[in-house]
């Protein structure tokens, strides 16, 4: 059974203390929401996680293997694997091309022709199989997070990260990203959505983690979190001061 375990994890840069002992467990395919306001550590605890950036202490161990001081391929090859708020893709190969990318790097033994097989019903399911053969730069931004997705179908790993999938999507395509979701939940994977879009975040996630300033405010069903009073008290002060919020990298 996958199991991600995150264990008093503290970041720091300079003097600006962005994650707070953040401790939490994920245990089989759960569906779990990522919120907090801006500045909150949302994007500084997914590069902890993925191996981009190293904690200052704290561990994270997933499925027995500690994995908080692996470098990002070996996260990937472990089981982690993630997507990104500003899509990266290999902008002068196909979208074909793209995903041939996570089979190769991973080392496996299949046969050139099963991964070209697997690609083309990873691009059927994302309705994108008419664009195979386009540069990856000539897709739109939803396209883009498309790719994105199907990039990590092909790699298949255990814990999906999700950052900001539904930000900027056309409505049709936030058709094919809730299907997604739910088909990688339904093959047993666990997943962890980042996203600003509530009525998303609500209507799919069975558990919600809440941040807040580096420090883990709450986590559980999203009933009880969204009417937490340091949850409210987040948000409301998030509102009040909107303008000078920083940014969430900080």
């Amino acid at each position: 059974m996958i199991n991600l375990v995150v264990r008093d994890l503290h970041k720091r840069f300079g003097g600006n203390h962005v994650l707070k002992g953040v401790t939490f467990e994920v245990n089989g395919p759960e569906l779990i929401g990522l919120i907090g306001p801006n500045g909150a550590g949302k994007t500084t605890l997914t590069n902890v996680l993925d191996g981009a950036i190293k904690p200052n202490s704290g561990t994270v161990y997933l499925n027995g293997q500690r994995i908080d001081q692996l470098q990002p391929y070996e996260v990937a090859l472990a089981g982690l694997g993630r997507t990104f708020q500003v899509t990266r893709s290999f902008r002068r190969m196909s979208v074909l091309e793209n995903l041939y990318v996570p089979a190769l790097a991973m080392g496996r033994h299949e046969s050139k022709a099963e991964i070209h097989g697997k690609a083309m019903d990873v691009l059927e399911f994302l309705t994108m199989d008419h664009l195979r053969n386009e540069f990856a730069q000539a897709l739109s931004g939803g396209q883009q997070k498309l790719l994105e997705l199907g990039r990590l179908l092909m790699l298949n790993p255990d814990v999906v990260i999700l950052d900001e999938p539904f930000a900027g999507v056309h409505p049709r395509l936030m058709e094919i990203i809730y299907a997604y979701i739910r088909r990688v939940n339904d093959e047993g994977k666990a997943i962890i959505i980042i996203s600003h879009q509530m009525d998303s975040i609500f209507s799919l996630s069975q558990r919600l983690l809440v941040l807040n300033f580096g420090d883990l405010i709450a986590d559980g069903p999203p009933e009880e979190v969204k009417r937490d009073p340091a949850v409210i008290e987040a948000y409301l002060g998030a509102e009040e001061d909107e303008e000078t919020a920083q940014p969430e990298e900080a």
